[in-house]
């Protein structure tokens, strides 16, 4: 199912090379970044979708057997015990495509990559 070889302009070309039932996950991942940080721009980066705001990035991909997941190094540790059931490397995290998407740990994760590390700590 990888969609590599064709290079996209926007993440709705990107979302339309998956099938439907894909498609259907791809939008609630881009709809649950949406909601986290409002003001992100979300732009086709490395051929995937990217949410960016203030120099931070969250990028998400389709896979054969799995969403992939990339909100950095700093997300990924500080959500370990949470991630604890998934495939994941420094960076990123797969969720599997045949178990539920867990859109509120992936809502979390969003907002502690790109809102809550820009608010300082006193």
């Amino acid at each position: 199912m990888e969609k590599r070889a064709k290079a996209f302009s926007t993440v709705n070309e990107y979302v339309m090379e998956f099938p439907k039932d894909v498609q259907r996950i791809l939008g609630q991942i881009r709809h649950t970044i949406q909601k986290a940080v409002p003001g992100a721009t979300e732009k086709i980066s490395y051929q995937m979708p990217a949410y960016s705001l203030n120099g931070k990035t969250v990028y998400f991909a389709a896979h054969a057997h799995h969403i992939g997941l990339y909100p950095g190094a700093g997300a990924i540790a500080a959500f370990k015990n949470e991630l604890s059931g998934y495939k994941s490397a420094k960076g990123s995290v797969q969720f599997p495509l045949d178990t539920p998407m867990p859109f509120d740990l992936i809502e979390r994760m969003v907002i502690y990559r790109i809102k809550d590390r820009l608010t300082p700590r006193s």
